[in-house]
């Protein structure tokens, strides 16, 4: 990802973290509890990201879990493989909403029957139907905010994060767009970072406080998706807890997993460690298999890995070397991803947003909708089913985490998300089993899900 690279030129070794956690809470034309704060951060009215307050995370804990005792008790048992018929549930939606039925898209709709993840894509021409298949868990609410499996805790899918992700792919076909998010420095607060460095002040942790006054807020760019939706506050969220984790703002919940800073300490030298290194998490998947006649796709792999690269101050592109250490926490990270995402949802999150992505790009670049003879016409119109908007995140206040080594300083930091699942979806492997997955996923009953 092409991110917010804060860079310092400094005698000493030295780089910059920006750091915050965003978890927004959510709704789809449903009355929902739209805005708030779960789990740390919330978006002020001026689109900067603050710190919140224990009862704000009450308040949506509460509202969630309100909202979630409309769920119908047939989803109250975990499943290997659920189905989620996308012909059926966009007829359910039109039904709802032609009986002028609120909220227009029920809590079951919303979190998708409480599917974790999405690993088969099922095409049926002789049912007009494309079919969604994964595990599933019983949905609840945990202490932070968020909808969970109750099971596992793994994060529950949904609706507007489907939605987002199928009409980004049909624009992104068109225009060659890229999900993604960053976090730069205003050209202001480059000029005065410059003018710090070049008087040569004593650097002492005090200078660390006037680097952040200097840098002062920094932009948030968010690209691919409207930023007034979740699934682009989520994105942003999951980049800002990577920050914190990287530099021990916050306690890493993974034996195995400490910060970058950690790892500096540890190290004899930081000799050829960059002062500017960055980390973005990107798809990582083994494989996409198909069927040969096209009509059945798997998708296998973790879903994410966490890649490093070293940049400079204000630059636009990375140097395409990587820092040792940093490379190390990046490798950590990807290896304790999944029980990373149990522990902190919001990584969860962001996997589940990549999977879905994954399924956009997929069911839009090989045309599936035109193979099964569906009309997604519902799920791809914003005029037809509507996104709840949110305040936009635009800004976050720089904050430093410092370590001595030696004679250096290590301030720390930078990060970001970059979604482009396009080359994932132009190589499929050739599976033959697949075309007997689909013959045992066929329709079972008149819901528009099943197991």
């Amino acid at each position: 990802m092409r991110v917010s690279r804060t860079a310092l030129r400094w005698p000493l070794a030295a780089t910059l973290a920006l750091v915050g956690v965003l978890y927004a809470a959510w709704g789809l034309q449903a009355g929902r509890f739209l805005t708030g704060a779960v789990g740390g951060v919330y978006v002020d009215a001026d689109g900067v990201l603050r710190m919140a307050e224990v009862d704000q995370t009450e308040k949506v804990v509460e509202a969630r879990q309100q909202a979630l005792r409309r769920l119908p008790s047939s989803l109250n048992q975990a499943s290997p493989l659920r189905k989620v018929s996308l012909r059926r549930l966009q007829e359910a939606i039109a039904a709802r909403r032609a009986k002028v039925q609120m909220p227009l898209v029920t809590e079951e709709m919303a979190y998708l029957a409480g599917l974790t993840r999405i690993q088969y894509v099922f095409v049926y021409p002789e049912e007009n139907d494309i079919v969604l298949a994964g595990p599933a868990e019983p949905i609840t609410v945990n202490e932070q905010g968020f909808v969970v499996g109750a099971e596992t805790g793994a994060p529950i899918l949904q609706l507007d994060h489907l939605l987002v992700a199928l009409r980004a792919a049909a624009r992104s076909a068109r225009q060659g767009e890229v999900i993604r998010c960053s976090i730069e420095p205003t050209q202001e607060g480059i000029q005065r970072l410059q003018r710090l460095l070049a008087s040569r002040p004593q650097f002492s942790p005090a200078v660390v406080k006037r680097i952040e006054r200097e840098l002062g807020l920094q932009q948030i760019v968010i690209h691919g998706v409207s930023p007034t939706t979740d699934y682009a506050r989520r994105m942003v969220a999951a980049d800002y807890a990577m920050k914190r984790l990287a530099m021990g703002l916050d306690r890493s919940p993974v034996k195995g997993l400490p910060s970058y800073l950690q790892l500096l300490r540890k190290a004899r030298s930081v000799r050829g460690e960059s002062a500017t290194p960055r980390w973005w998490m990107a798809p990582h998947y083994d494989a996409l298999k198909q069927s040969p006649d096209g009509l059945a796709w798997k998708l296998e792999g973790p879903g994410v890995k966490v890649l490093t690269e070293d940049t400079a101050l204000g630059a636009k592109a990375g140097t395409g070397r990587k820092s040792p250490i940093a490379e190390r926490w990046a490798e950590l990270m990807t290896a304790h991803f999944e029980e990373l995402s149990r522990r902190r949802p919001i990584f969860g999150q962001l996997r589940n947003l990549m999977d879905i992505t994954v399924i956009g790009a997929l069911i839009v670049r090989h045309g599936l909708d035109q193979k099964a003879g569906l009309d997604l016409s519902m799920l791809l119109d914003g005029k037809q089913l509507g996104l709840d908007e949110f305040d936009v995140p635009r800004r976050v206040p720089t904050q430093a985490a410092v370590i001595k080594k030696g004679r250096s300083w290590i301030v720390s930091a930078s990060g970001g998300v970059e979604l482009n699942v396009w080359s994932l979806v132009e190589k499929a492997q050739a599976d033959p089993k697949m075309t007997l997955l689909r013959a045992r996923a066929e329709h079972q009953g008149d819901h528009w899900w099943w197991d």
